[in-house]
């Protein structure tokens, strides 16, 4: 466990970040909901912050009391136990609170935290802190991808910002990296954070296999366009070729064709597709299909994990093909916690590594990222295997 102080400083810096994140945007950039899989960044802000004064300040703080009575139904994300709240796909609906009311709130609620661990705060008040400040930067992920998908969907296609993260970086050609077969540890080892997802050491057999140095390109994903590949129903799976028929999926996301030329939208702002960067904002289809295109597949997650140290990662999301499924042993935490990730262990399939949009610190070899097969709003990649 952290000492005080410093979590003190952890935490004011974390809470700091997420205002830093929406510092470029306009009023009027903060409450759009394009799809239901993005949240307005006012709503990200103020759901934060609710977490804080929900699960610490409420129980932890003397005497305190809810900033508003509406708040929790408000800024309640998929916590059953906690009550009502508003329906996901109807975030982009709260015109009110207003944005400045709600860093008044964020205000508030940092104060009081402040306050708290000034004192004799017992440890599981600081463990729930500790969590609140790994939720956040979860959501400062999620934040910066959910304010690339507004703006990139705007006709405009408005940058977010001169100076926001470089979305390229030049890599080394891509080797084959042999990996011998064995018995391979897997979870997370050791004193730092982790969440209970990782949890569950536990032996993997693995046969011997090769996994790619690095990341696929922009190059690889435009060869695969030129061979049709979008159009090749048996590089599918069948619900994904459901889903390329039924959407008109031709290209990655933020992919548009202009004059014969490939662009992409970037948080600068519209660009040229670079061919050496890696591939981002893919689908779990997508990346299946394109494995198979290259006569290669997907690592599990497992493959990914042992292998980790022996290749660069952090500048994608990579897909895996392994199921988000709990590790032996697994138990949800207790109350309301035990709906962070344990209710979300169905149909799902794990990402590993972190991306541009990661925070500092917030990314580690064993922390399990996961999503739906369709989505790809995320800075999502993938890495060959065979």
């Amino acid at each position: 466990m952290p000492a005080t102080a410093t979590l003190a400083d952890r935490l004011l810096s974390t809470r700091s970040h997420s205002e830093a994140l929406c510092q470029p945007l306009q009023t009027e950039d903060y409450v759009v909901q394009p799809i239901e899989d993005v949240s307005p960044p006012k709503w990200h802000l103020g759901h934060t912050t609710w977490f804080f004064e929900e699960f610490v300040l409420k129980t932890y703080a003397k005497g305190y009391k809810a900033y508003h009575r509406d708040f929790a139904f408000v800024f309640n994300s998929y916590y059953e136990s906690l009550g009502k709240r508003v329906v996901r796909a109807h975030r982009g609906n709260l015109s009110r609170p207003p944005v400045q009311e709600v860093y008044r709130y964020r205000r508030h609620v940092t104060e009081q935290l402040m306050d708290l661990l000034e004192g004799n705060v017992p440890g599981e008040a600081l463990q729930l802190v500790e969590v609140g400040i790994h939720h956040e930067q979860q959501h400062q992920e999620l934040l910066l991808t959910d304010i690339k998908y507004i703006l990139g969907n705007n006709p405009l296609l408005p940058a977010y910002s001169p100076g926001g993260p470089r979305e390229y970086v030049p890599r080394p050609r891509a080797d084959w990296i042999p990996v011998p077969g064995g018995i391979h540890e897997i979870g997370h080892r050791g004193e730092g954070f982790c969440f209970d997802n990782e949890l569950g050491v536990h032996q993997v057999l693995l046969g011997d296999f090769e996994i790619s140095s690095q990341p696929v390109t922009n190059g690889d994903m435009l060869d695969f366009i030129a061979d049709d590949g979008y159009g090749r129903f048996e590089l599918w799976h069948a619900e994904g070729w459901d889903w390329v028929n039924r959407a008109g999926i031709g290209s990655p996301l933020y992919w548009h064709q202009q004059d014969g030329h490939w662009l992409y939208y970037t948080l600068q702002g519209l660009q040229q597709v670079e061919p050496d960067a890696p591939l981002a904002h893919l689908s779990y289809y997508e990346a299946y299909a394109l494995a198979q295109w290259k006569g290669c597949r997907l690592p599990t997650e497992f493959e990914w994990e042992a292998a980790q140290q022996r290749f660069d990662w952090g500048q994608r999301w990579e897909w895996t093909g392994s199921a988000y499924l709990p590790y032996p042993g697994y138990q949800k935490a207790p109350g309301a916690l035990g709906e962070y990730n344990g209710k979300f262990m169905v149909g799902q399939h794990v990402l590993r590594g972190a991306s541009i949009a990661t925070p500092h610190g917030h990314s580690r070899h064993t922390y399990r990222n996961f999503f739906h097969p369709p989505h790809r709003w995320q800075y999502t990649g993938l890495r060959l295997a065979r």
